[in-house]
């Protein structure tokens, strides 16, 4: 799920993210999802979407419309990513079957189910884990806690750096890496729509796979504002207190903000497209797509097929056919 891309709705732009064998794309209307199954078929599922900031208008303001639009995009992409893990096992079970006929295949799911939630809880409990208890742990080894910049510069570059060889191990497995490239062929497919472009490969194939509103840049972006952030709330806690924060309660209250950091990193992304032929505002996406060149790969035809079903499943069918 931590290679979306995000939606930018008012501009009518779409976002996506890569599941299994797939690509999810999000518009201003639908949402759809395309899976290749294993015998070479391509699946899809697609529904009418509507963002919750379009139907509650008071959640539509800066910072607030971040963190709902991010939830939102983590439903939708934990949906997908389960759509797309059905496909799978229906595919698998289908193949035990013709070798097995007598052998019921139904507890199978039943227990794949169980075991896809146990492990949602438990990658969230090890991001929080290694990405906000783990750095501030470690930059209070230095002694720093009463110089809250200092401490959050550091804490900040472990968060980086763990980041980083965390992608990098996964990069490593061939099963992301065919997740890496339908990455890629969800960032090229957008990019040709975006520019008016047809929705073929000969025509997708000419556009890079790194694009600056991947989730990958958003995630980049969250490291760095939590920087500030957490200088600015740990100065105030040592004025308020009287004493630097232990471990525990810095890990506590920078919890407690993380939706700050997250609204706040969506409207830095969210600016940065406007201005993106600037020098600052390439100065801004430089860094995410620096990473993407670990997180998306170059795709093969057939991958890039699945993305085009999935996008044009995305499309209301008001858009001109020229476009899909």
């Amino acid at each position: 799920m931590f290679t979306c891309c995000l939606a930018n709705n008012p501009e009518k732009n779409v976002g996506g993210q890569a599941v299994i064998e797939g690509v999810m794309i999000r518009s201003w209307a639908k949402v759809a999802t395309a899976v290749r199954r294993p015998d070479g078929q391509i699946v899809s599922t697609d529904g009418e979407f509507l963002p919750i900031v379009k139907r509650i208008k008071w959640l539509n303001v800066p910072i607030v419309r971040g963190v709902v639009g991010l939830f939102e995009m983590l439903y939708i992409g934990s949906k997908s990513l389960n759509f797309s893990a059905e496909v799978a096992l229906a595919a698998e079970e289908e193949k035990k079957k013709k070798e097995n006929p007598e052998k019921e295949t139904k507890a199978v799911k039943k227990q794949s189910d169980w075991v896809l939630g146990l492990t949602t809880i438990l990658a969230l409990g090890l991001g929080i884990l290694l990405f906000f208890f783990v750095p501030i742990w470690l930059s209070n080894l230095f002694g720093l806690k009463r110089n809250a910049v200092a401490f959050n510069f550091l804490a900040g570059g472990f968060r980086v750096a763990i980041f980083l060889a965390y992608l990098f191990v996964l990069s490593r497995f061939k099963d992301f890496q065919r997740i890496f490239q339908y990455h890629g062929a969800e960032h090229m497919t957008i990019y040709a729509f975006e520019a008016g472009d047809p929705l073929e490969i000969g025509a997708i194939r000419k556009y890079p796979t790194m694009h600056p509103r991947c989730g990958t840049s958003f995630l980049i972006l969250v490291a760095l504002l939590a920087i500030f952030i957490y200088s600015a709330s740990d100065a105030a806690y040592l004025l308020v207190a009287g004493e630097a924060p232990n471990v525990f309660e810095r890990f506590g209250y920078h919890l407690l903000l993380l939706p700050l950091v997250a609204g706040g990193s969506y409207e830095v992304l969210k600016w940065s497209a406007r201005i993106k032929e600037s020098w600052l505002g390439r100065a801004v996406i430089a860094p995410g797509i620096w990473l993407q060149k670990i997180t998306t790969r170059p795709p093969s035809d057939d991958q890039i097929e699945v993305a085009i079903a999935a996008l044009k499943g995305a499309l209301p069918e008001s858009v001109p056919a020229a476009a899909s």
